[in-house]
């Protein structure tokens, strides 16, 4: 299910998997659309009269990314065929240019003829109806295209370009796809096919004993023939090796713009700090849209995706990413939402990139009951966000933008939906977006919304309004202490459910309570606080030797085992780190370390092979559950490291 490698800029996505096959390609914004939507773009290879898919066995693989940078460092080595590869990958920083460069070395004591093959699977706009796939002979190159969606294809090897191609249907009556026609090591030239349609192009070298030789494959994305035409001329102007070697140094400046010290934490940790950033950026859509992940292989799972933009991962993955420098970057998320906030204040569910609003399984009507269907935390994280990000920064003219459209608008919504006779916002659905209650983390998250709102109030001169949204920020406070606090069990609560007419505390242990401290509701020093972490910390804590946190106790979500006990949920890498974000905030000593360095060197041991981060692990062997890469999973380890840091070189301060 995960993607091992991803490569963009914002507007163009690429997905490769762990046969370096394309299986994502999204155009025109990062989440939307995906014009091949899991299907398998295909690499092999004929040599002395054998044909080999990357796919096949034989093939030994390493993935990674080549030194802080978004361009791909893949080996592949056949034994038995005597070849090796070396594949780079990357997408160019401005346009919507995907390119790869093959490294294929002649293992063998003779020369050989050596060709290569790349299948072409779209689905435009994702869907198989009325493509196109046709050869062009004025440059040499394959193109597939529908209404205003282009993609052009083309290669190159020393002193030649595409030596043969073929189009054709796939997956419709007996076709399989071009794909096929390639295992000969020959290629029938068709020169157009119509409807549900593939296409395939080879390469041809010739390479003597033991000699190295590069091939380049790329692709580029346009509106109109004319787009990708001048954009593949531009590949062949600029030579298509110079390209990826400059998209290598852009990328390795923009995530060593800042310099850092990462205190005891060791090279390792530096290295998938740096890369987080990098997979972070390829999650961000230009106008502002933070996608989740980019994985449709989750499609098998429900039918859906994860290819949205949830404000409460939005404004989260902002936080961290506002907290590690990147400020302009997350900037157009605040706009996005403004946009997005309905007239009364709220924020929807989730939306697709382009800012409509996204599916949703949250009802307007529940046993005959009338319900707003909404996380009310969604709404009040984006205004602490939004405080956090001008507390790093200090720039006036982003909130002030932002004051009348969202601000205010938000801090209405928080402060009127409440419930009087609780002291607490009124009920919504959770943060898991599975139950409707009224939540400690959704309390905790309002209360932080409001205070922020009443922050940028007073740094604008408007005191009234700040004064209010203080006095309803610590009124809800009061209401939490009250409500949401089990002296007996000695924690907080998960939150409150209504039960035949009556409140009820939901005291199932809960991982996310953590925004308890996160929100400022109270600081880590609390003993309220302090007991209901290492509460957590006992109850959902994963006893096998992979170890981590889950989300909370019972968890069925891609469930692995039946032992609660044992295993109370899957190990989520958020939920680790958050465990680790409370030692960091409640360490006295750099002895009080320890165990956050430990969480920290956890996630960094079970990240993919290529530095990617999944949702979930499997508790028993370690290996990636749903969907990866996770923005939200790479965006705490981002914001973990960053408080580790801090409080280290705080505490050798205090020491000095």
């Amino acid at each position: 299910m995960p993607r091992h490698l991803v490569v963009g800029n914002g507007k163009f996505l690429v997905n490769l998997d762990q046969n370096s096959y394309i299986r994502d390609i999204y155009y025109p914004s990062v989440g939307q659309l995906n014009h091949v939507s899991g299907y398998k773009c295909r690499v092999g290879l004929w040599v002395d009269g054998r044909f080999s898919w990357l796919s096949d066995a034989g093939w030994q693989f390493k993935l990674a990314y080549a030194e802080e940078s978004l361009v791909t460092e893949v080996s592949a080595v056949h034994e038995e065929l005597g070849i090796s590869l070396l594949m780079n990958d990357g997408v160019h920083q401005r346009d919507s240019i995907y390119l790869k460069r093959i490294s294929i070395r002649n293992n063998a004591g003779n020369a050989r003829e050596v060709r290569l093959f790349f299948n072409q699977d779209l689905v435009i706009n994702e869907t198989e109806v009325g493509d196109t796939s046709c050869y062009y002979p004025d440059n040499n190159t394959i193109f597939h295209y529908k209404k205003d969606k282009y993609f052009m294809f083309n290669g190159l090897t020393p002193g030649s370009g595409i030596y043969q191609y073929t189009t054709g249907v796939k997956r419709f009556h007996n076709a399989e796809g071009t794909w096929k026609d390639a295992e000969d090591g020959h290629l029938m030239g068709n020169p157009i096919a119509q409807g549900s349609v593939d296409s395939t192009l080879s390469l041809r070298l010739v390479l003597g004993a033991g000699e190295e030789q590069d091939a380049y494959y790329w692709m580029t994305a346009g509106r109109s023939l004319e787009e990708v035409k001048k954009l593949d001329a531009y590949v062949k102007d600029s030579q298509p090796g110079n390209l990826l070697n400059r998209i290598r140094i852009y990328w390795q400046r923009w995530v060593n713009k800042t310099e850092r010290d990462f205190a005891d934490l060791g090279s390792g940790v530096e290295a998938l700090f740096k890369q987080s950033l990098l997979i972070v950026r390829t999650q961000i859509d230009q106008n502002g849209a933070i996608i989740a992940a980019n994985d449709t292989d989750i499609l098998q799972y429900n039918r859906d995706h994860y290819s949205y933009m949830w404000p409460r991962d939005g404004a989260l993955v902002a936080y961290a990413m506002t907290v590690a420098g990147y400020q302009g970057m997350i900037e157009p998320f605040f706009h996005f939402c403004a946009e997005a906030l309905t007239p009364e204040g709220y924020l929807h569910h989730k939306y697709n990139p382009d800012g409509t609003v996204g599916s949703s399984w949250h009802p307007y009507l529940y046993n005959g009951v009338e319900q707003l269907p909404i996380q009310e935390d969604e709404t009040a994280l984006v205004l602490f966000t939004l405080w956090q990000d001008y507390l790093q920064h200090g720039e006036l003219e982003l909130p002030q933008s932002l004051y009348r459209t969202l601000i205010r608008k938000a801090a209405k919504f928080l402060q009127d939906y409440v419930e009087p006779s609780l002291q607490l916002p009124k009920p919504s659905y959770d943060l898991w977006e599975e139950r409707y209650g009224i939540y400690t983390f959704t309390t905790s998250a309002v209360y932080g919304g409001l205070i922020a709102a009443s922050n940028f109030s007073s740094l604008f001169g408007d005191d009234k309004r700040s004064e209010q949204y203080r006095t309803t920020a610590e009124w809800i406070k009061e209401g939490m202490l009250k409500h949401l606090w089990n002296e007996e069990e000695g924690r907080f609560a998960r939150g409150l459910f209504l039960n035949e007419g009556r409140w009820e505390k939901d005291m199932t242990p809960e991982s996310s309570v953590y925004g308890i401290f996160e929100f400022g509701v109270l600081p880590a020093s609390d003993e309220r606080v302090a007991r209901t972490m290492k509460s957590i910390k006992e109850k959902l804590s994963v006893k096998t030797q992979v170890g981590g946190i889950a989300r909370y106790y019972h968890d069925y979500y891609f469930q692995r085992s039946s032992d609660i006990e044992q295993v109370p949920g899957n190990p989520w890498i958020i939920c680790t780190l958050w465990m680790a974000e409370y030692e960091i905030e409640a360490a006295l000593s750099l002895e009080d370390l320890a165990s956050p360095k430990a969480t920290i060197q956890w996630v960094m041991s079970h990240a993919m092979e290529s530095g990617v981060l999944s949702e979930q692990l499997d508790p028993f062997d370690g290996s990636p559950v749903s969907v990866a890469p996770l923005t939200w999973s790479h965006a705490t380890f981002v914001l973990t490291v960053i408080k580790y840091m801090n409080k280290y070189k705080q505490l050798n301060t205090e020491i000095a």
